[in-house]
């Protein structure tokens, strides 16, 4: 399917704004907010301990529920870490790159102020191959991928301001002059032709984007996996390229994930910001979305919990003060 990529969705319902924030439970909040923060210099605006709390056991589906949450504001969207205490026990697993599930979320900056280095100075595990980001095409982006310390996978995109200057929604954060911003929500599946018409459905536009890849040895060294192969499509979200993309891997194959994660499991999850919280919920349900509760008030904001058709963990979001 050969459309611009870059062209701004118009077709969503009214109430649907895009992404709100990427949520990552861990295990041990200290030092994962210390590794995120120190490299990407995101301000934090928030960190509370949440205990007995009738609407946040109702949220999370989950009696007597504690915990300690921190947030990250990104330039673009915010970054939610969740320290659950009763996943205290628990082991943490490292996510592989072929899924199935929501795999990274994406870390930009400008390639003359590089994520890779920082991330890969502050620590990280860097999963693919060389001494550096890889360039796919010399079309002014260049990829790696990267773990932190409990095996969440982030990638890191640095872009050249010269070649994207054509294309203003990609080079609008350098221009505007951040050092570093977020971008997608990444989620891998067994059948994306299946979890992309769900998603069509459920967000009211067409993937502004598809794709298929093989042959590729440059994309094998960025996922560092020899004769990659894989099949992808792209939801543009808003006019800032915050962006859903759908992989499905052929080699290494994804595999079905059996059952639904669980909302308060370690791993990633994300928001999609609407203006209308009840409305977007009805419209939902009415499509068959399964909901872990009813929209609850949250303090500055109203939240529910879903599960995606793959069993992925998403939200929607509606803030009290719209100017927030």
């Amino acid at each position: 399917m050969e459309v611009n990529p870059y062209a701004l969705i118009t077709d969503s319902p009214a109430t649907l704004m895009g992404v709100n924030h990427i949520g990552l439970s861990v295990k041990d909040l200290n030092s994962t907010l210390a590794f995120y923060q120190g490299v990407t210099g995101f301000k934090l605006i928030r960190r509370e301990t949440v205990r007995n709390s009738a609407a946040a056991d109702t949220l999370f589906g989950h009696a007597g529920i504690e915990y300690e949450i921190a947030i990250l504001e990104a330039p673009n969207m915010l970054f939610e870490f969740i320290e659950f205490k009763h996943n205290a026990n628990n082991e943490t697993q490292r996510m592989p790159a072929q899924g199935p599930g929501m795999t990274h979320t994406c870390f930009q900056t400008a390639s003359n102020n590089s994520g890779y280095d920082k991330f890969r100075d502050a620590g990280a595990d860097i999963l693919s191959r060389g001494d550096g980001p890889v360039d796919l095409g010399g079309y002014g982006v260049t990829y790696a991928y990267a773990y932190d310390g409990e095996g969440n996978m982030f990638e890191m995109e640095q872009l050249d301001a010269e070649p994207l200057a054509s294309v203003p929604s990609k080079g609008h954060w350098i221009s505007q002059g951040h050092s570093m911003w977020m971008t997608q929500v990444a989620l891998v599946t067994h059948d994306i032709e299946r979890l992309t018409l769900w998603y069509e459905k459920v967000l009211g536009f067409a993937p502004n984007r598809e794709g298929d890849f093989a042959n590729n040895a440059r994309l094998d060294e960025v996922v560092n996996y020899d004769n990659l192969s894989l099949k992808a499509s792209w939801f543009k979200m808003d006019e800032t390229c915050k962006t859903l993309e759908l992989w499905q891997y052929r080699n290494p194959e994804t595999l079905p994930y059996v059952g639904k994660r669980a909302v308060t499991g370690f791993g990633y999850s994300y928001s999609i910001e609407v203006g209308d919280i009840e409305s977007e919920y009805a419209r939902m349900i009415d499509l068959g979305v399964e909901f872990v509760s009813e929209p609850v008030l949250m303090g500055n904001y109203w939240q529910v919990y879903a599960h995606d058709i793959d069993g992925n963990v998403f939200a929607l979001r509606q803030w009290v003060d719209v100017d927030f």
